[in-house]
């Protein structure tokens, strides 16, 4: 404890907040973000709610004001995170005003804690950028509340997205995908109460910002219960991460054909078992 305290107070004198997340061992920890309590399988990566390599890809629950708020699978070599898995129950307007933070856990404590940024990205990796920048995976436009809104500023949160791939396709397609999760996603036991669960990811590329991985796509895919339809559905969208000069919108798949999609860069991948598979 003292240890992360001093690396805590190192980091802010450095000029990098910090957030007070926990990595862990399982995510069984914060599994209420993941739908049926059960996080995605990935062969090789992520198996039984565990890192299948703990020194590469770390699992976090994402704390912020003493309470979880969503959780990542963090890849420590590409200095990206893999997903980041929330609940939408609803969304607040405005944009909280908040420097990026950093997650100390990731870092060696080793004592001399002068590299901070070893296992992540840091604001120097999106200095100087012109077409780049940090791109939220779970969108703070999707938080119910400004303090969860604050939660999705961590660099464990971002990959580098191009700019106007970020501010177009990308971007209206999260606002389609919010509007539709507002009129149709309830909790199967209480209609009042929105309620969908939602991943986002990105797939290593091969080029670099710097000492971080550029991901070549973006993926999202929920799964809710439709009070409409009286079943429980999901939508899946991808995009390869480039540069556009029109924002022409994003195609809406399916669980399976994202899952297909997933296979080029991981052998099998399992993101939400039983829900609406073919919708």
């Amino acid at each position: 404890m003292k240890m992360c305290l001093l690396f805590t107070s190192v980091l802010l004198v450095l000029g990098f907040p910090c957030i007070m997340t926990s990595v862990v061992d399982s995510f069984s920890t914060c599994k209420s973000f993941f739908f049926k309590e059960q996080p995605p399988v990935i062969t090789g990566v992520l198996e039984n709610s565990v890192s299948k390599d703990n020194n590469r890809y770390k699992l976090i629950c994402q704390k912020h004001e003493d309470d979880f708020r969503f959780a990542t699978l963090f890849d420590t070599i590409a200095k990206i995170p893999l997903f980041s898995a929330y609940k939408y129950t609803g969304n607040q307007e405005n944009k909280p005003h908040i420097r990026w933070m950093m997650e100390p856990q990731l870092e060696p404590l080793d004592g001399t804690m002068s590299e901070p940024g070893t296992n992540q990205a840091s604001q120097e990796d999106y200095w100087d950028e012109k077409t780049l920048e940090r791109g939220h995976l779970f969108p703070n436009g999707h938080a119910p509340d400004e303090i969860t809104a604050e939660s999705t500023f961590t660099l464990t949160n971002a990959v580098p997205q191009k700019i106007t791939f970020n501010k177009g396709s990308w971007r209206a397609m999260e606002q389609n995908v919010r509007n539709y999760m507002h009129s149709n996603c309830r909790d199967e036991n209480n209609a009042n109460n929105t309620l969908a669960y939602v991943l986002t990811g990105a797939v290593p590329g091969n080029r670099k910002m710097k000492r971080v991985n550029i991901p070549s796509h973006m993926w999202t895919v929920f799964c809710c219960y439709n009070v409409n339809s009286k079943e429980w559905v999901s939508q899946a969208h991808w995009a390869e991460n480039k540069d556009e000069k029109k924002a022409n919108p994003i195609a809406t798949k399916t669980l399976q054909q994202l899952e297909e999609f997933l296979e080029i860069k991981f052998k099998q991948s399992s993101l939400f078992s039983g829900c609406g598979f073919n919708h």
